[in-house]
């Protein structure tokens, strides 16, 4: 990242620094954040700001709203609260993102204060990077901050539209995810181990693709693994599949024999007669799934197998559950390979966000992974070799 400028080079004292953060936490009903690790995330760039006299001015998204204005179920007050918490001062929620409210907010500002603008996708025009949208948002700062890599990847109006406009820096908690993820990229330590799960193969071929030009070993599971295992001939019951995928599956087998890539699949699967936690189970070959049941995590004789590759590793990319984890019946695939990355303590481990970041919380597994990425899809696409807006947008 030797082009694009690190806060460190910022001279903050008494500015307005707009950061843009990814606060998109989890809330329970009774309006507390459940999972905090973005919050904690951003805290080593925001206490530099503040350390250095800053006005800090957050920006975030939290949520899928219709942007069409404020709605209770995704506001950011909750995350407020939290963050007022772990920073020990207090945070001013603006209920406006931008306008003559938010303005007012701002000016009021002193050196050493935080103000969190509302969900920033209450307003159409973010997801537009409406030029407009961007330059009131830039007109609350006078530098900017990118610290969100779990929306780098979104070309919006406060990842790209705004770094434009302003004196531009990327975070500490952004250059440790580019330069995590691309070291482990261009120079692994090897054996170089990369386990993918999650639904759905048309997700993640272009990784499989790219991965197959690193790793010394693939590991597939999740429901994924059912499209790969109908491409080996054998029938799948009513486990999810993808029909269409079924020879772009077969076509990375054959590459990874061509390139002498281990590419490990389930040989036992959990099966069930429906999709939930109390349904029958049995435990099959997966050359034997019994019609009318459907897979929902790997077999205990697969787990071993897995933990027995993550054990030889000297470098683990992780993204995807094994199976239906948030289901205590199916959460022993999951388990069984957190367990085996975590175990590995040799090794460089990196978990690439979204479901398998839920898996290690749940485990209790997280303070034993050496580094775990706050963006599940800005790191797949890193990963399977794409520019990312957030970050294109910060270069000098």
């Amino acid at each position: 990242m030797a082009d694009i400028r690190s806060i460190d080079e910022l001279d903050a004292q008494g500015k307005r620094v707009l950061v843009r953060v990814d606060f998109n936490a989890p809330v329970d009903d009774a309006g507390n954040v459940t999972d905090d690790t973005r919050l904690r995330a951003a805290l080593p760039t925001l206490s530099k700001l503040l350390d250095d006299g800053a006005k800090v001015v957050l920006v975030s998204h939290r949520g899928r709203p219709a942007g069409e204005g404020y709605e209770e179920a995704f506001s950011l007050g909750p995350v407020a609260r939290r963050l007022q918490e772990l920073l020990g001062r207090d945070i001013v929620l603006s209920t406006e993102v931008v306008g003559e409210g938010a303005q007012e907010v701002v000016d009021a500002m002193e050196p050493g204060d935080v103000v969190l603008l509302e969900n920033v996708r209450f307003d159409k025009r973010e997801k537009k990077n409406d030029p407009a949208f961007a330059e009131a948002l830039a007109a609350l700062a006078d530098a900017y901050v990118n610290d969100a890599f779990g929306t780098a990847h979104r070309a919006h109006a406060s990842t790209a539209g705004v770094a434009a406009l302003l004196p531009s820096y990327a975070g500490y908690l952004m250059q440790r995810e580019v330069s995590t993820l691309t070291g482990m990229l261009d120079d692994p330590k090897r054996p170089f181990v990369a386990i993918l799960g999650g639904s759905k193969v048309s997700d993640k071929i272009k990784v499989i693709d790219a991965l197959m030009d690193k790793a010394d070993a693939l590991i597939i599971g999740g429901g994924m693994c059912f499209t790969f295992l109908l491409a080996q001939g054998y029938s799948v019951g009513t486990s999810l599949k993808e029909d269409d995928w079924v020879d772009a599956a077969r076509d990375m087998l054959a590459k990874a024999e061509t390139k002498g890539v281990k590419m490990l699949l389930p040989v036992d699967v959990v099966v069930a007669d429906a999709f939930a936690n109390d349904a029958r189970t049995e435990v099959v070959a997966a050359s034997a799934m019994p019609e009318g049941m459907m897979g929902l995590d790997i077999g205990p004789e697969t787990a071993q197998l897995y933990a027995s590759a993550i054990a030889d590793a000297a470098s683990v990319f992780w993204n995807g559950p094994m199976g239906v984890f948030e289901m205590p019946s199916f959460e022993a695939g999951t388990k069984a390979v957190a367990d085996a990355v975590a175990a590995n303590e040799a090794a460089d481990t990196i978990i690439g966000g979204g479901d398998s970041v839920a898996a290690v919380n749940k485990f209790d597994l997280a303070e034993k992974m050496t580094f775990i990425s706050t963006g599940g899809g800005a790191s797949m696409e890193l990963v399977q070799g794409e520019a990312l807006p957030g970050v294109e947008a910060l270069r000098r």
